[in-house]
């Protein structure tokens, strides 16, 4: 009987198996460190760009520095002086709110009805006065309400008195909130003579005025 010996066919199969799987190994190894080095490259450009960019960009800072530098010392400038204008204008008001909110009582002020008190604390103005009769009284209470310098005008008490010469006065109390004291208007010479008038008509009306029938606080 003939016999045949495989075994050197099955040894020369299985080499040949393991250089296929050697291969196929070298080849998937081969494809990822392609794979890697694409990849780094591509990092590596990137990261070269965006170093360039940021080498351009400081030339640009370092070139526009000096034009910045203007700029903040604009800005701090500016900022001192929008503070100093402030400031004046606060004094600005300071000192012509206490003339306005006399001019404006002034203009709505009635005859024969005189203020002998007036005293502001904050945002409150606080009134005494005397009147000839209620109805004056009542009239410059409306007309003080209706003024845009003044707001919550409130009555706090009327009573009949007698000054020295027999003359019957109602004397009165206000108070009210003033409104921003700047008023659209500068204070003119025909309100100052108005108010001075108003002033010297009292004497005048003491002198000359009946003491009015039935006016009671």
């Amino acid at each position: 009987m003939l016999e045949i010996n495989l075994l050197p066919v099955r040894e020369v199969r299985k080499r040949a198996e393991a250089r296929q799987s050697l291969l196929r190994l070298v080849l998937v190894l081969s494809l990822t460190l392609c794979g890697i080095a694409a990849v780094h490259l591509r990092l590596r450009e990137q990261m070269d760009r965006t170093a360039g960019r940021i080498q351009q960009m400081q030339k640009d800072i370092a070139q526009f520095k000096p034009q910045l530098d203007q700029v903040e010392a604009f800005k701090k400038t500016k900022s001192e002086l929008e503070k100093k204008i402030d400031v004046i204008d606060g004094l600005d008001r300071a000192r012509r709110g206490p003339v306005r909110v006399m001019a404006e009582l002034a203009d709505r002020i009635p005859q024969r009805v005189w203020i002998t008190s007036l005293d502001t604390n904050g945002g409150t103005i606080k009134l005494q006065g005397e009147g000839l009769d209620n109805e004056l009284v009542a009239l410059f209470l409306r007309d003080l309400g209706a003024s845009k310098y003044f707001d919550d005008v409130d009555l706090e008490g009327t009573k009949l008195n007698t000054d020295a010469g027999g003359l019957k006065l109602v004397r009165f109390e206000m108070k009210a909130a003033l409104v921003g004291p700047t008023l659209a208007q500068p204070v003119g010479a025909a309100a100052k003579a108005k108010a001075k008038g108003k002033a010297k008509g009292r004497g005048k009306a003491a002198a000359a005025a009946d003491p009015p029938a039935g006016s009671q606080g």
